[in-house]
């Protein structure tokens, strides 16, 4: 069977074929009825453009890498998601690559989606390191990633309000009276280097309330690791009461945990999540979290993507996203 060319497009709708590559291309510069003309050609043919031989022309391929720690993490898919809606709205396809929570595996996969041409790089979670990152932006634009410092010209960062997010938390269990307060943080961190640990410190510093360093439990981002380090975290410390946690998937393990050592949630220990994944509010008791638009982060990271392609000289300035408070059942 004869393939459809660019040539049998221009024939049935009786324009040219530099108009039909316009119309397919966006470009702007023909009417909308001409357009619309086209389209229902192409439509009516099934023509499919040859996107390599269009990259030719255009030096872009129309991709992008999107770069993800875990997909099974329930922050990330709707991260995802908001990316390629985005993407599509500009007729760009996405390649989605899962690192493991391992840095060389990012880094080698930064490397696999510039050999494949993409036309741009969104990173959630970095954990490359700096000089290795650095290197790859030597070499690679543009660059988005979510929730990492990092400066460089062909860099452009987003980063969620952490350090807020954590003070509004411990300050709500604050004021519910809770003094003996716990935290479970992410293992694969410096906790210097978060800032959700320093939004929890600096809330119980407010207070006038000592640091206890055995209040602090580190385990794996997961649901099993928010189960076993609240069980850690109670065994050497029975007097606290409330705790805060580095993600939702790490409260919803706490609660069992909970449950399994026959501590009623918020009755014998208040816990409170960070960043409202859809579980969060299914759960029994609900959970109380703060509120991550992730949906609008993958959204604004494509859009910003598409500016520095389209700008490349231009300098670009850190974009800050808000958080807001959820209460539910597991702290009242």
């Amino acid at each position: 069977m004869k393939r459809t060319t660019i040539e049998d497009v221009a024939a049935l709708a009786g324009v040219s074929r530099q108009t039909v590559s316009r119309a397919i291309n966006n470009k702007g510069e023909i009417s909308k009825a001409t357009k619309e003309k086209v389209m229902a050609a192409v439509a009516e043919l099934g023509y499919q453009p040859n996107r390599l031989a269009q990259g030719m022309v255009t030096q872009r391929t129309r991709t992008v890498g999107l770069v993800v720690p875990d997909i099974t993490n329930l922050f990330f898919p709707e991260v995802a998601r908001g990316v390629q809606d985005e993407g599509r709205l500009h007729d760009y396809n996405v390649l989605l690559c899962n690192t493991d929570d391992e840095p060389e595996e990012e880094i080698k996969t930064m490397y696999s989606l510039a050999a494949q041409r993409v036309d741009g790089i969104i990173s959630m979670g970095s954990k490359a390191p700096e000089e290795q990152l650095m290197r790859f932006a030597n070499t690679f634009r543009p660059i988005v990633l979510i929730n990492r410092l990092f400066e460089h010209d062909h860099v452009s960062v987003i980063n969620v309000d952490n350090f807020k997010g954590a003070q509004l938390a411990v300050n709500h269990l604050l004021n519910q009276g809770h003094r003996q307060i716990g935290m479970l943080v992410n293992q694969d961190f410096t906790r210097s280097q978060v800032r959700r640990v320093q939004g929890y410190q600096q809330a119980l510093a407010e207070f006038d309330l000592p640091q206890n360093e055995s209040y602090i439990v580190d385990g794996a981002p997961t649901l099993q690791g928010g189960y076993a380090a609240l069980k850690q975290l109670l065994s050497q410390s029975p007097e606290v009461t409330a705790v805060f946690t580095y993600n939702d998937l790490m409260a919803l393990g706490a609660i069992r945990a909970a449950h399994d050592l026959d501590k009623k949630v918020p009755d014998d220990v208040a816990i409170m999540g960070f960043d409202d994944i859809g579980m969060a509010a299914m759960f029994t008791p609900s959970l109380s979290t703060v509120r991550v638009d992730k949906y609008a982060i993958g959204q604004i990271a494509m859009r910003r993507l598409l500016e520095m392609l389209d700008n490349p000289n231009e300098p670009v300035q850190t974009i800050n996203i808000d958080i807001d408070l959820v209460i539910r059942e597991s702290t009242n």
